[in-house]
C-alpha cells in the first residue's frame, strides 16, 4: 500500500485525487491533505469522501507529524515546487512533481541531487506521454516507417478568460515563473524532446502580450527549433486561441502523423509533383491501430507507473531527469525572446538564466499586475483536448 499526500489542493488536485481513486484501493490511498488555505484542503475532503485523510495548512506540519507518507503529490504553484519537493525528499519521502518542474534549472538540478542524496524517487508530470494517441505517435516516429523527421508543428493552443490572471500567483513573473511558454505548452515541450530524444542545438523565439493586461508575464510566443541533423521544429503556446487544440505534426521522409491520429504521404511524379502513397498510408494506420490501448491514460495513467514503480523498486517512466530538459528547453526559449536574438544549448551553469534570479533580472514585464484574489471557485478546467480511446 503506497500512503499518498497531495500538497496544494487547488484545481490540479483533482486530477490527482480523481487518478489515485481510480486504481484499487489496495495499491494506494490519500492520508494527507496539505493546503495553506486549509479550508479548501477540507472541501477537498469532502468532495471526494477522504474520510481517513489528515488537513494540515503547511508541508512542514504534515513531515513533522508521525503519519505514514511514501508519496507527496506537489500539486503548488510553480515558484514552491523545488522547496517543497527537496524538503519531502530529504524526509526521505517519493515525491510527484506537478509541471514545471522547477522555476529555473538550478532549482532542477538541487531536486535532482536530493533524489539521489536520500535514495528516493521523483518523477514529474507529463501525463501527456500517458495518453494512446501520444504515446502511438511516439512509437511510430521511432519505428522508422515514416523515415526520419525533418520537420515538426507542436500547437500548445489554449484560451484562458482576462480573470485567469487574477488569482493570487498567476500572471507575476516571481511566482508563476512564466505564461502559458512554461505552464502550457510545457505538455507539449516535453514531447517533442520526448520523440526526438533529446534537445535541440539552438532556439529562436518571439514573446507576447496581446490579451492579458492584468498579467506580467506572456500570453504567447513563437519558437524555433533546430537541431544537430538539421531538423526544425515550431512551437506555438498560447492562451489566446480558441479551440483550445493541441496537436504535434511531424514532417517525415516519407510520410506526415499527427496527434489527434492521421497520416498523409506522397510519391514524386516524374515532373517533381505528389501523388498520394496510399499503400504507406494504410501501412502506418495499421501500425498505428495494432497498438495496444493504455490501462489508464492521463493523470491515472502517470500515478499508477509511479506507484507500480515503488511497488518494484523501479525506476518510473518519467523522471526529474526527463523535467529538466523541458525546463532547459523553455528557458532558452525565454531567453532567446528576452534578447531578440538565437541561443544555443545547453544553457551552462554560468548563465544568468541558469537561475530564478537571473530569469529575474531579464524578463520583460508586459503590463502591471491589477487583480489578486485567494480562489477562482472550484468550476470545472479543462487540461488539453488530444483524443482519447473510448
Amino acid at each position: 500500500m503506497v500512503n499518498i499526500a497531495i500538497v496544494g489542493t487547488g484545481n490540479i488536485s483533482q486530477a490527482h485525487i480523481a487518478g489515485i481513486l481510480e486504481l484499487p484501493a489496495e495499491r494506494c490511498q490519500i492520508v494527507a491533505l496539505v493546503d495553506i488555505f486549509p479550508e479548501k484542503a477540507e472541501e477537498k475532503k469532502t468532495k471526494f469522501k477522504l474520510s481517513n485523510a489528515t488537513v494540515f495548512s503547511s508541508h512542514e506540519e504534515m513531515l513533522k507529524s508521525d503519519l505514514q507518507i511514501d508519496l507527496v503529490h506537489v500539486c503548488t504553484p510553480p515558484y514552491t515546487h523545488a522547496e517543497i519537493a527537496i524538503n519531502s525528499m530529504n524526509a526521505k519521502k517519493n515525491v510527484l512533481v506537478e509541471k514545471p518542474m522547477a522555476t529555473c534549472l538550478k532549482e532542477c538540478d538541487e531536486m535532482l541531487a536530493a533524489e539521489k542524496a536520500n535514495n528516493v524517487t521523483m518523477s514529474v508530470v507529463a501525463q501527456n506521454r500517458f495518453r494512446d494517441t501520444v504515446y502511438k505517435l511516439k512509437e511510430l516516429a521511432e519505428s522508422g516507417v515514416a523515415g526520419k523527421v525533418r520537420a515538426a508543428h507542436v500547437d500548445s493552443l489554449w484560451w484562458r478568460g482576462h480573470c485567469y490572471y487574477d488569482l493570487w500567483w498567476r500572471g507575476l513573473w516571481e511566482k508563476e515563473g512564466g505564461g502559458p511558454t512554461l505552464n502550457h505548452a510545457v505538455h507539449q515541450i516535453d514531447m517533442i524532446n520526448w520523440i526526438q530524444n533529446g534537445l535541440p542545438t539552438e532556439v529562436t523565439a518571439v514573446l507576447s502580450n496581446v490579451m492579458h493586461d492584468n498579467s506580467e508575464v506572456e500570453d504567447i510566443s513563437f519558437a524555433i527549433l533546430k537541431y544537430a541533423d538539421g531538423a526544425l521544429a515550431e512551437v506555438t503556446s498560447s492562451v489566446v486561441h480558441h479551440g483550445e487544440g493541441q496537436s504535434i505534426t511531424l514532417q517525415c521522409e516519407h510520410a506526415k502523423i499527427t496527434t489527434p491520429f492521421s497520416v498523409e504521404a506522397e510519391l514524386s511524379q516524374p515532373n517533381g509533383f505528389p501523388t498520394k502513397n496510399t499503400a504507406l498510408m494504410q501501412k502506418i494506420t495499421e501500425q498505428y491501430n495494432a497498438m495496444p490501448h493504455l490501462a489508464y491514460e492521463g493523470h491515472t495513467g502517470q500515478i499508477e507507473n509511479v506507484v507500480a514503480a515503488l511497488e518494484k523498486g523501479v525506476r518510473p517512466n518519467i523522471t526529474g531527469a526527463d523535467g529538466r530538459i523541458t525546463i532547459e528547453l523553455i528557458t532558452a526559449i525565454y531567453k532567446a525572446g528576452f534578447q531578440k536574438k538565437t541561443v544555443s544549448l545547453p544553457i551552462a551553469e554560468s548563465d544568468d538564466y541558469y537561475t530564478f534570479d537571473g530569469i529575474l533580472k531579464n524578463v520583460v514585464h508586459f503590463y502591471k499586475k491589477s487583480g489578486s484574489v485567494t480562489s477562482l471557485g472550484d468550476a470545472e478546467i479543462t487540461t488539453g483536448s488530444f483524443d482519447t480511446k473510448k
